[in-house]
């Protein structure tokens, strides 16, 4: 049951989050690093993306259950009670944005109260059952790690907030939508209007260009405002380049679910070199790099 209870929390989302509230922090700090609120900050943020993973899982056991990526997981299979994942994302929730309230800064625990409302409120329980827009407007809620690192902080929003923000919002829908090409019978199946099924996966791959397209002006941003240095600069652009490269090709590519397969791989190491390179050049006196 534990490890069931685990798998809930969506450790694979959680990884990929930590490294941008990670990068976010580091970004802030520029070299001069205040571990323990690092460490409160990480483990807040944590305990918040899990409690909205888990809640997710809750609300989305009947959805679940007619997905063929889905069905076998330990709601919908029946390996767990329903009252207990309520119970362990409440629990996950309180700990989580009460570490961030009151041991990050009131900011933060906005800010991922925020992203939780917009996940559970306005993602699961509203858009995703009944627009395309669900994606999109739900990229809010991916957005939040990032900031929630930065304003750890700086304690303001700011433009490096902004940036960071924008970083992962335009990443979310095209990374999204590639897995929703790969998966669109059975997203149909399910009645999902995800924006493949409805509007077909033509018009999913073109409106998934200007997102990632846009992600390139974004890392130059945080280099010319002097947010991280020029190795930054030069491999999120070659990277960003590739990526829309691939994305824009899409568009007369034949088999669609290879097509996908790999826009998807790509967006997945995409956010995890950005991130990791934003860490190792960002601009200060302990840089790594110039």
């Amino acid at each position: 049951m534990l490890k069931d209870l685990i798998n809930l929390t969506k450790p694979g989302i959680i990884r990929l989050n930590l490294i941008a509230t990670f990068g976010g922090f580091w970004v802030a700090s520029k070299w001069v690093i205040d571990w323990p609120l690092l460490f409160w900050t990480l483990l807040g943020t944590t305990l918040t993306i899990a409690s909205s993973c888990v809640l997710n899982n809750y609300l989305d056991r009947d959805l679940d259950a007619r997905m063929e990526r889905t069905r076998n997981r330990p709601l919908p299979a029946g390996r767990v009670s329903p009252r207990l994942v309520l119970a362990c994302g409440i629990i996950l929730g309180v700990l989580g944005l009460s570490i961030l309230f009151l041991l990050v800064n009131p900011l933060c625990g906005w800010l991922g109260l925020l992203g939780v409302f917009v996940y559970i409120v306005v993602y699961t329980l509203w858009l995703k059952r009944h627009s395309t827009w669900s994606t999109s407007i739900g990229g809010i809620s991916g957005a939040m790690p990032p900031v929630i690192g930065y304003c750890a902080v700086t304690e303001e929003i700011d433009a490096g907030a902004w940036l960071l923000f924008a970083l992962l919002f335009l990443w979310q829908p095209p990374h999204f939508w590639s897995l929703g090409i790969r998966r669109v019978e059975e997203y149909r199946a399910a009645g999902f209007p995800l924006l493949p099924v409805v509007k077909g996966v033509k018009r999913t791959k073109w409106q998934m260009i200007p997102y990632v397209v846009l992600l390139v002006p974004a890392c130059i941003l945080l280099y010319a405002m002097g947010y991280a240095g020029l190795v930054f600069l030069v491999v999120s652009v070659a990277f960003g380049l590739v990526w829309s490269w691939h994305t824009i090709a899409g568009v007369r590519a034949k088999d669609d679910v290879r097509w996908a397969k790999q826009n998807f791989m790509l967006s997945v190491n995409y956010l995890m070199v950005v991130f990791l390179v934003m860490v190792v050049n960002t601009q200060g006196d302990g840089a790594w790099l110039p």
